[in-house]
């Protein structure tokens, strides 16, 4: 069984599309929809696509916007009670950045994976439509959580991903502490140091095309410290080690790490 994790906050422009070409992409997915009781109706769409395909779609709501590593959080933890016969569970965006044409190679990734990422930065992937500004961010976060936690990944703040449902029942979701985008790098983080092999798919990301970006000065702040921290405590041997054999087959190939 397939579940696709799309958390959302005001995306009623794009939920309709995503969800269209989701189902289309992979008929034999259930798609779980995670709305942060989003203002301008989120919700409410998700729900009437919920009563119209029940056995396709599910909406799962939240009382207020708690952040993106939260909604993951529940809804990975909701996944794993509900469907528990699930192998397979995807996260992506709603605002249409990923596209759902990659999820079929992903799925076939991962059937020799913990988690396969959808990287923009791996050999063959890109990004499109990006001002310099922010994509010299994303690089530069992705460069200093490298750095820091020793993870040998192309795009450690990647927000499409496939894991199989072993490596999330491995990893201690109540103990992850990020709750912006830094999330993405503390879950690859945490499946890798558990000993789950990480590959990635090199994907073309493109900026959205309705909506806003919930990216502020706060949740870079917070990556910062988080990155930090669990470099200290890897240095300091706080976190368990990967085996050999995961470290060498864990990561991109070698043209993907030294990009």
């Amino acid at each position: 069984m397939v579940i696709v994790v799309i958390p959302t906050y005001n995306e009623r422009d794009s939920l309709d599309p995503i969800l269209d070409a989701v189902l289309k992409a992979l008929p034999e997915a259930h798609v779980l929809v995670v709305d942060d009781s989003s203002p301008d109706g989120t919700g409410q769409l998700a729900d009437a696509w919920a009563e119209r395909l029940p056995e396709r779609v599910s909406v799962l709501h939240r009382p207020e916007k708690r952040g993106l590593g939260a909604a993951y959080v529940a809804a990975y933890q909701h996944v794993l009670e509900r469907w528990p016969d699930a192998q397979f569970i995807f996260q992506m965006d709603a605002d249409s950045s990923h596209d759902p044409a990659h999820m079929r190679p992903m799925l076939e990734a991962a059937q020799d994976a913990g988690l396969v990422i959808g990287s923009r930065y791996t050999a063959g992937g890109r990004v499109e439509n990006w001002p310099f500004p922010r994509l010299l961010l994303s690089r530069m976060g992705t460069w200093y959580a490298r750095l820091a936690t020793g993870l040998p990944v192309a795009d450690c703040t990647a927000g499409f991903k496939c894991y199989r449902s072993e490596a999330l029942r491995a990893v201690d979701l109540s103990s992850i502490r990020s709750n912006g985008y830094c999330f993405q790098i503390e879950s690859t983080y945490r499946v890798w140091r558990a000993g789950f092999k990480v590959v990635e798919i090199p994907i073309i990301f493109r900026e959205r095309e309705c909506g806003t970006s919930k990216l502020d000065r706060s949740i870079a702040f917070e990556a910062v410290r988080i990155v930090t921290w669990l470099g200290v405590r890897r240095l300091l041997g706080r976190e368990p080690r990967p085996t050999q054999d995961d470290q060498a087959g864990g990561g991109t190939s070698q043209e993907g790490q030294d990009r």
